[in-house]
């Protein structure tokens, strides 16, 4: 009989974190893609899970009150915004997250986009592919010396700045809650609106939380310089995507690189989903396999103590 019961709020884990759960007594329950809270809560009842290692699926107190042994929710990611963090505090149950895991993967990812961007290369290798070939005023972007907005400076953001300053890109950043000390050669601004309109491509890359809720909304979009381009591989909340949308039929933003939406997965007909000047991808910046190994690893040792009295490391904790 297993010792302890761990949901997976997804199809599958990484080996490595299997064997780290499996050699302490844990017998894993698999989710499809993306649950509903409610079908999260079910499986906590009928199981009585004493974890749930949180990857697509919203860990809410439902889910919580269902299993009352829980002991932790440790999430297969950084971002924590799935996770009712309140009610897990209030029961007593810890929240743990993997700082770092993904750092490198998202950056790329956010990298890739911008130059797909910039070098039009969606609409030109669907134009080619359809028998076309370049027009006399056919041009695309210059990388080299295009200002770069990083809204967020933290492991991710300041990854994406060496990057792209590999490619000659200017970079500023707002991030209120970093020192200034910290930003190095970085270019820091004191508000939104002043990064937004200072940069030629800005890129999300704070937290999400009810604060930052919709932190790129239509004023924001509308300070950004005629042409200019939005990348989001954080959390799809932080933009407002009905205002983005906006910016973009207009020609104000030429276009947007999200590998995030609002609400996963989007609707079929969501306006973003099929817009000529988006260039979207399904929440997979973090999807490498080097990343899945750091998270699932980081997320396993992290339940493997919590449930064997071992000690959880300090960094990983959410506090509220």
């Amino acid at each position: 009989m297993a010792r302890f019961n761990v949901i997976m709020t997804s199809p599958r884990l990484a080996a490595p974190a299997v064997a780290i759960l499996e050699q302490v007594g844990c017998t894993i329950h698999y989710m499809d893609p993306y649950p509903s809270a409610q079908a999260v809560a079910d499986l906590c009842a009928a199981v009585q899970a004493d974890a749930v290692l949180s990857r697509q699926g919203p860990v809410l107190a439902a889910a919580m009150d269902a299993a009352p042994g829980m002991r932790i929710v440790a999430r297969h990611g950084v971002g924590v915004d799935d996770v009712d963090i309140l009610a897990a505090i209030a029961r007593g149950i810890l929240v743990t997250r993997a700082p770092g895991s993904n750092t490198t993967a998202v950056a790329e990812h956010t990298m890739a986009l911008i130059l797909a961007l910039a070098k039009d290369l969606r609409p030109l290798a669907t134009a080619l592919a359809g028998g076309a070939w370049r027009g006399a005023a056919t041009k695309v972007r210059d990388i080299a010396g295009m200002r770069l907005g990083l809204l967020g400076y933290g492991a991710i953001g300041r990854t994406v700045a060496r990057m792209a300053g590999a490619f000659d890109m200017t970079v500023s950043a707002y991030s209120p809650s970093v020192p200034a000390a910290e930003f190095g050669t970085v270019r820091r601004v004191d508000s939104v609106l002043e990064l937004a309109a200072t940069s030629d491509v800005l890129s999300v890359h704070c937290p999400y939380a009810p604060a930052t809720h919709h932190v790129v909304n239509a004023a924001v979009l509308a300070a950004m310089p005629q042409g200019s381009y939005v990348i989001n591989t954080a959390r799809g909340g932080l933009v407002d995507e009905d205002a983005l949308a906006a910016a973009l039929d207009s020609g104000h933003i030429a276009g947007a690189g999200l590998d995030v939406f609002e609400n996963e997965p989007p609707r079929p007909d969501h306006p973003l989903r099929n817009h000529p000047r988006v260039l979207p991808t399904p929440h997979v910046s973090g999807v490498t396999d080097g990343s899945l190994v750091n998270m699932g690893v980081m997320a396993a040792e992290c339940i493997a103590a919590a449930l064997t009295g071992g000690v959880v490391p300090p960094e990983r904790i959410v506090r509220g």
